[in-house]
């Protein structure tokens, strides 16, 4: 995505997380305690982009990565309504990204200093395959945007190419040609 403006970057992650938004208000009260990812439920992995949602604003103000200072309890981060949980943390990361120059900033994940476009191109593609995770754990849509799909890529190309032992499932190969969202899947660890 470093060929994008800052207002396409905002607008990519927009419709990530607008994307998002409508998979999570797809998901039926049953399914929550379904199986979305190893050793994740679907409550799970909506908890973890809330939380990294929620990293967003103290990151982009310039405060450090301090690790507990978000709850790690799914229940703590989703509440009564998981969407209004989910809604609420897209809302403040998205109003922080839209400050004037704020992604101009550093930001100092864990991982150390990032230029926050690129903390914004990592939070893009983490959506956008999580988007599809949900999807299909719940039976939804995991058709994803060609547009995003094709911005995440370039994150996807960034990675080790044995992948980020930890965070996602080693890359699978997959033919050259293989549509754009199964390439981004497979660099992600995903069969799409």
């Amino acid at each position: 995505m470093a060929d994008f403006s800052a207002t396409e970057l905002l607008a990519l992650f927009q419709r990530a997380q607008a994307a998002f938004t409508d998979r999570v208000d797809a998901v039926e009260p049953e399914q929550w305690d379904g199986d979305a990812l190893p050793g994740w439920t679907v409550a799970d992995l909506v908890a973890h982009l809330v939380s990294e949602a929620l990293w967003a604003p103290p990151l982009l103000a310039g405060e450090p990565y301090v690790d507990g200072r978000f709850p790690d309890d799914t229940a703590d981060l989703l509440g009564d309504d998981p969407l209004i949980g989910w809604e609420s943390a897209a809302d403040a990361a998205l109003a922080a990204f839209a400050e004037d120059r704020a992604l101009l900033h550093t930001v100092h994940l864990q991982r150390g200093p990032t230029p926050a476009a690129e903390y914004i191109e990592e939070m893009t593609a983490d959506l956008t395959v999580h988007s599809w995770d949900l999807a299909r754990a719940t039976g939804g849509d995991t058709e994803l945007d060609p547009a995003i799909v094709t911005a995440s890529l370039v994150v996807a190309d960034r990675l080790p190419g044995e992948g980020v032992p930890g965070l996602f499932d080693p890359p699978l190969d997959v033919p050259p040609t293989a549509s754009p969202q199964t390439r981004l899947l497979a660099r992600f660890g995903r069969r799409g």
